[in-house]
């Protein structure tokens, strides 16, 4: 009788199980979940589920003045010393001094060539005299001359009415006035020209030296760099030594060489890249949101302002090519500064059609 049973309960036990599992169905699909996973689609960007486009960039000031070494006119400059600096991050306005280099070699020579100048004038004048006295004495003699032809032309009307020696002493004295006459008038002439020519070297010495008085001039002015506008100072770093170092006062530094930037914090904005294949998704006027990669707790508004029709080449292939955007950045911050690298969520206008 035991044997009977036994088989019997087994039997019962396996079909209430079965009834259970059917019956529960969050067990059998939680366990069926577990041990097989249902497929799901290939995952997207971020960006792209959310409907916007993805950007880094640059910070940049939208109005921005760069100052650098001047290159002097007129003469060939070394090297200029920094006198007076504006400290980095000072607030400035416009006609506040931002940089002083040393003038004394402007002054000096902007003083010897005004020397030259006013020394070349007195030369001119000296000149134009001495031409007008020897042009006037020329001229006496020339009329005296004149006098003497006349006379001896008297003298020949005469031949006729005297013996023949005198009348042959008369044409050889009428010949000789007129030979004389001929040539106080050409030498006159030439002195006179070659009295002019002096003059013009000299006034040529002159022009030369004016404009070599007014590169000086300018130059000393150029030693003295004010602001144009309001802005924020922000001092250059240059090669100096085994690193890069912002420039101090007492340092020399050669033409040509960037020394601050004056910007407006006011208006800022991020110049990214696009890459070709989301500029379709990009429109002017796009809303955006930028985030300060060294300060991401950062967060402003923005919208695209400018979208370049021409793509850039890029420096490793050929078949890729990106686009320029500038993403205008709504408020402002102490920490908003140009140079630093920012990312910028653009909202996709396919995203938006759809």
């Amino acid at each position: 009788m035991l044997r009977r049973t036994l088989p019997f309960a087994g039997l019962l036990t396996v079909i209430v199980t079965a009834a259970i599992m059917a019956s529960d169905g969050r067990v059998s699909t939680r366990s069926s979940a577990a041990a097989f996973p249902e497929p799901t689609e290939p995952p997207l960007a971020s960006d792209q589920r959310a409907g916007v486009i993805r950007l880094s960039g640059t910070v940049e000031a939208v109005r921005a003045s760069t100052v650098v070494v001047p290159r002097l006119a007129g003469q060939n400059t070394n090297a200029l010393v920094v006198t007076e600096l504006v400290r980095a991050g000072t607030a400035v306005k416009p006609g506040d001094v931002l940089v002083q280099f040393d003038p004394q070699d402007q002054i000096r020579n902007a003083m010897d060539r005004r020397a030259e100048v006013v020394d070349l004038d007195g030369q001119i004048a000296k000149k134009r005299a001495e031409v007008a006295i020897a042009h006037a004495a020329d001229e006496t003699a020339v009329g005296r001359a004149e006098r003497d032809l006349e006379r001896a032309r008297l003298d020949l009307a005469k031949n006729e009415f005297i013996a023949a020696v005198e009348a042959e002493k008369n044409k050889l004295a009428f010949e000789q006035a007129t030979a004389k006459l001929a040539q106080l008038r050409e030498t006159a002439a030439l002195k006179l020209k070659a009295g002019n020519a002096d003059i013009r070297i000299l006034e040529i010495r002159r022009e030369r030296s004016q404009r070599a008085l007014e590169y000086a001039e300018q130059n000393a002015k150029l030693m003295e760099v004010r602001a144009n506008f309001a802005g924020v100072a922000v001092v250059k770093s240059t090669w100096r030594g085994n690193g890069m170092s912002e420039i101090q006062e007492g340092e020399e530094v050669r033409p040509g060489v960037p020394i601050l930037d004056i910007v407006d914090p006011s208006l800022m904005r991020v110049r990214a890249r696009v890459n070709e294949a989301d500029i379709r998704s990009i429109e002017l006027g796009s809303k955006a949101t930028v985030r300060l990669d060294a300060y991401p707790e950062l967060k402003f508004g923005g919208r695209v302002d400018v979208l370049s029709p021409l793509g850039v080449t890029s420096s490793m292939t050929n078949t890729v090519h990106t686009f320029i955007a500038l993403i205008s950045i709504d408020g402002m911050h102490p920490r908003l500064m140009p140079d630093l690298t920012a990312s910028v969520d653009v909202e996709s206008s396919t995203e938006l059609e759809r």
